[in-house]
């Protein structure tokens, strides 16, 4: 927690411009009425309006994104499961670069969240049904389903891309790779709502969840309905990667790793796995939104790019590790 804030801190005061910590410390003190010590007015704005609101983007979808790839993990008991696998991510981003480049902001400032949205509970949906149209219901017929959907989404997003409007090429690269440049005020709520609903749920479900880890006929025994509560849990997870896509872009592997790294402190069992990878979730987001702003400066590097460098060398040594 120590380091989430840290990192927290840092993020504010780094970006196109560096703000000193002192200033950073007073202009937070003074927004949250803990000090009659103000800043000047343009660094005040920067930090309350632009850059404290990326942070907290940041720490809620790394939050939520580690938490969802622990849950889909344990349910499908595979351990490269996350949201990208399942077509969560691929709805969401087709909905969104159907915005960018055909349709236009028929909705205001929330055309965008809403379509993109829209377009991860439909792929959702799509792999509920191709589940239940198959025989049985197991975790391996929900991935291949998923990977279906996947591509078909992926694909439907690239046709939209070269078939839209071309000088858009730039913004839908952006939002595909992910980032936190749209944080706001305004669509804050959006993400602390993504985040409480996994949250919540994944915490009130814990025992439930722990059963998988004995084997599907073991949970049976123990009372829990397996298929019923595989589909709830994607349900919720498909609702909270909708939302947290919507404002922030696709932003790979972080679903994936983190419930590893989270293992290895807190154990299998998941009241103490959760909680770690809402932390160690943030603590990813928000270094490699650093990385991501600084290393090009000031030029800022889509997020996802830096998430899927780290992610590819983690399944690399995670596999030399297995072999």
């Amino acid at each position: 927690m120590v380091l989430v804030i840290v990192l927290g801190l840092l993020s504010i005061a780094y970006g196109s411009t560096f703000i000193a910590l002192g200033d950073v410390l007073n202009a937070l003190a003074h927004f949250a009425g803990l000090s009659d010590l103000a800043t000047t007015v343009p660094i005040e704005r920067i930090i309350v309006d632009l850059r404290l609101p990326r942070a907290i983007l940041g720490l809620c979808v790394g939050a939520g994104l580690g938490i969802i790839g622990a849950m889909l993990q344990t349910v499908t008991r595979n351990d490269l499961a996350d949201p990208f696998l399942f077509g969560l991510s691929s709805g969401a981003a087709a909905g969104a670069v159907s915005v960018i480049s055909l349709f236009g902001d028929r909705f205001g400032v929330w055309t965008l969240p809403i379509a993109a949205f829209s377009g991860g509970m439909l792929a959702a949906i799509i792999v509920l049904l191709l589940v239940r149209r198959v025989q049985g219901q197991g975790p391996e017929r929900m991935i291949l389903a998923g990977l279906a959907v996947s591509f078909i989404f992926t694909a439907l997003a690239n046709y939209m891309v070269f078939s839209g409007d071309q000088r858009a090429a730039h913004s839908v690269l952006f939002w595909t790779l992910g980032g936190l440049g749209i944080a706001r005020w305004d669509n804050l709520p959006l993400a602390l709502i993504g985040l409480a609903s996994i949250l919540v749920f994944a915490l009130y479900n814990h025992r439930n969840l722990d059963a998988f880890l004995a084997g599907e006929n073991t949970a049976e025994s123990l009372g829990v309905r397996v298929n019923r509560t595989r589909n709830i849990v994607f349900i919720v997870c498909a609702f909270s990667t909708a939302i947290f896509v919507s404002v922030s872009g696709v932003i790979g592997f972080v679903g994936l790793m983190i419930p590893h790294i989270a293992r290895r402190f807190s154990g299998q069992l998941h009241a103490g796995l959760i909680v770690t990878c809402a932390l160690f979730g943030s603590i990813l987001l928000l270094s490699s939104d650093l990385v991501a702003r600084l290393l090009l400066a000031p030029q800022e590097l889509p997020i996802g790019v830096v998430t899927s460098s780290i992610g590819a060398f983690f399944v690399v040594t995670l596999l030399l590790r297995k072999g």
